[in-house]
């Protein structure tokens, strides 16, 4: 029986497509909020935190395609409306990738907020003032790597792993520069046991023969005992990936393929309060009604453990080049209202800007349940 079971899972994740209803939140503008857009300026790839006072947001992006000075900006009203780009420390402008903030608090109490800005070397910069004041970047070890750092996660045991991925061009000095036949994917964690300021030497936890595993996101699940990352596949020949951890990220179960219904790249899952699983990506699953778009995953975390499709995919906005979209901040509201945040090309031969969706839970629920009569 479990190994009948195991067939199915295995065979529903080959499927390139997926039989579960997309609600299109696209059209519906009034859910919608502008973050920030320049004319002729591709602005891109934010990340997002969300302050303990359940209202102040923090955005931030580079001002190009992956690459370029980090802008910042501040909500103080959960989201609906944004501070003009804020003051940040000056070598920010020197900043090669994609950067990445999140909320860490050290073993004395100390609450910091780190941003971390990828390839070699990985470098770091921290506030303690809830992100008023900030230090310049710096490296956090002689090691680079590519979206650094994707995920963030406090363990157990109050350290911090972090997430990232390498394909064999920055994960050391001179990479980049050396001729790669076949790019070799590997998702890399380090750990830091003193909130963020210091982190270790990265470990391997996850690669594939032939798959091209990388963009980490990790969700944790409900009762707090494992550990799932789902994983970008870059080589487009397969779906996403998702690996598991029994035991705070010590050891990973191998790679296993994820049903057609979560696969996209750049994973960013939240909790709504009544329990459901809120997954935001952008969508390159091989056959699809809204492949290229910014959309979501709803469900349960007990439907990425056995494989299933899960309830429903969202369209959360339309993209008009190329899949070139959502690397998405996604943030939960005390009222249970998500606010998510991305880049996109929302508006037909100009460059991308970046917007934000609100919704909740209960809202898809009562679309979906229109749809279908």
């Amino acid at each position: 029986m479990i190994l009948s079971a195991l067939a199915v899972c295995l065979a529903l994740a080959a499927n390139p497509g997926y039989t579960i209803p997309i609600v299109d939140l696209a059209a519906d503008t009034s859910r919608q909020v502008m973050v920030d857009r320049e004319s002729g300026q591709y602005l891109g790839h934010p990340t997002t935190v969300l302050l303990e006072d359940g209202r102040t947001m923090i955005v931030v992006y580079p001002k190009g395609h992956g690459k370029g000075a980090i802008m910042m900006k501040r909500s103080t009203d959960g989201g609906l409306a944004w501070s003009e780009r804020l003051p940040v420390p000056e070598n920010w402008s020197t900043s090669k990738e994609t950067p990445t903030i999140h909320r860490v608090i050290a073993p004395d109490g100390t609450k910091r907020l780190i941003l971390f800005s990828g390839l070699y070397p990985i470098r770091m910069a921290h506030s303690e003032d809830d992100g008023l004041n900030w230090s310049p970047l710096a490296p956090i070890g002689d090691f680079g790597g590519i979206v650094a750092m994707a995920s963030v996660e406090r363990l157990k045991n109050g350290d911090y792993m972090a997430l990232f991925h390498d394909d064999g061009r920055f994960f050391e000095a001179g990479m980049e520069k050396r001729l790669i036949v076949k790019p070799v994917f590997i998702v890399y964690k380090t750990v830091s046991k003193d909130g963020g300021m210091t982190w270790s030497k990265p470990e391997t936890i996850a690669t594939h023969p032939e798959a091209q595993l990388c963009e980490p996101g990790l969700v944790r699940s409900p009762d707090g005992k494992q550990l799932a990352v789902l994983l970008r596949e870059n080589s487009r020949k397969f779906n996403s990936f998702v690996v598991f951890s029994d035991d705070e990220g010590l050891t990973w179960t191998a790679p296993r393929e994820l049903p057609a219904a979560l696969t996209g790249d750049r994973h960013t899952g939240r909790y709504a309060p009544d329990g459901r699983l809120f997954i935001s990506f952008r969508d390159t699953t091989r056959e699809s009604a809204t492949k290229g778009d910014w959309v979501g995953w709803v469900g349960h975390y007990d439907d990425i453990v056995q494989g299933r499709e899960g309830q429903c995919r969202i369209r959360l906005m339309k993209n008009y080049k190329s899949g070139d979209c959502a690397y998405p901040g996604v943030e939960v509201l005390p009222d249970g209202t998500f606010v998510c945040t991305t880049y996109g090309h929302w508006t037909k031969d100009e460059p991308p800007y970046i917007m934000s969706v609100r919704f909740k839970l209960d809202e898809l629920d009562a679309k979906q349940s229109t749809a279908h009569r």
